[in-house]
């Protein structure tokens, strides 16, 4: 990988980043029908690997063995594998409509591993045409997918680094569909109650958590950016000045934002980034009355490994 840190304009990318937003919810949509259901939605989270972003094995339904489902962001291909060594591929471009790749995609999957249905509907974007039946998101330019991918690990790899130490339950950099960002969940091991009875917030937001996360920008905020946020949050969460000065709270949001670009343009961009999530976790401990103990393992006292 290159040692610099690429720039990344979401108005710049909007139509493949829709359209590869468009392709992982696939990837979640056969999570969510065939692994098994775990706390806080975890079944149906994806990872990004050094591939791309991709499901955990998942068992086949024809009970046949294990398949993974990945996007290829090297190589530009959708892949479904099965643990017995045979693959399919279904090509992302040139500018393929994402109704002919979900076919392919689950056609390839039944093919492997045996019968399987998913919900087609699209989750937590502005359009609504079924994956299988949509013919507007197509476009593809695979330089910009891998400029993304390039940024992407980057800011995977400081979410990584922020969790790694950390001592009570915790989730792995989590890739998720719906949002379209990286993030990494801390619990306090306490229960709280979810924001509202929807099913995504009655089941992934039932404990006290503190997220960490990353995404490439969206309709909403036209940037790449780290971001922060504490549930349940008391009054006066959102009166800290963080670390870098850059670092700042974004009302429309309701979170702690360090932009890209600023990190980009650092110095040191793991460092700042690191700094950024550090500060806001710290924050969210004092505030939140967490045990000490845990912010204490997060900024590595005791070290993890002795």
């Amino acid at each position: 990988m290159s040692s610099e840190w690429p720039t990344l304009s979401y108005r710049a990318w909007s139509a493949t980043c829709d359209t590869l937003h468009a392709h992982t919810q696939v990837l979640g949509k056969l999570a969510v029908a065939i692994a098994p259901p775990e706390p806080q939605l975890q079944h149906a989270a994806l990872r990004l690997t050094a591939r791309g972003w991709e499901t955990n094995p998942l068992p086949a339904p024809d009970g046949s063995g294990a398949l993974v489902v990945a996007l290829d962001l090297r190589t530009h291909d959708a892949v479904v594998e099965h643990s017995d060594g045979n693959e399919r591929r279904v090509a992302l471009g040139p500018d393929r409509t994402v109704r002919e790749v979900t076919r392919e995609v689950l056609t390839a999957v039944r093919s492997l591993g045996g019968a399987v249905e998913i919900d087609p509907t699209p989750q937590e974007v502005p359009w609504s045409v079924p994956l299988d039946q949509d013919e507007e998101h197509r476009r593809y330019d695979p330089d910009q997918a891998a400029s993304y991918f390039a940024a992407a690990t980057r800011a995977a790899l400081v979410l990584a680094a922020f969790r790694a130490p950390y001592r009570g339950r915790s989730t792995p950099v989590n890739a998720w569909w719906g949002s379209f960002d990286l993030a990494v969940n801390l619990f306090s091991g306490l229960p709280a109650d979810p924001p509202s009875d929807d099913f995504i917030m009655r089941n992934a937001m039932d404990a006290q958590e503190v997220a960490i996360g990353w995404w490439p920008g969206d309709p909403r905020y036209g940037k790449a950016a780290f971001y922060a946020y504490a549930h349940p949050a008391p009054d006066g969460f959102a009166t800290a000045t963080l670390s870098p000065a850059s670092a700042r709270w974004e009302a429309a949001l309701g979170e702690y934002i360090l932009d890209w670009d600023d990190v980009c343009l650092s110095p040191d961009p793991h460092a700042v980034a690191l700094e950024f999530v550090r500060s806001a976790f710290r924050h969210a401990c004092i505030v939140c009355d967490w045990d000490p103990a845990l912010l204490a393992s997060a900024e590595g006292t005791p070290p993890p490994i002795k």
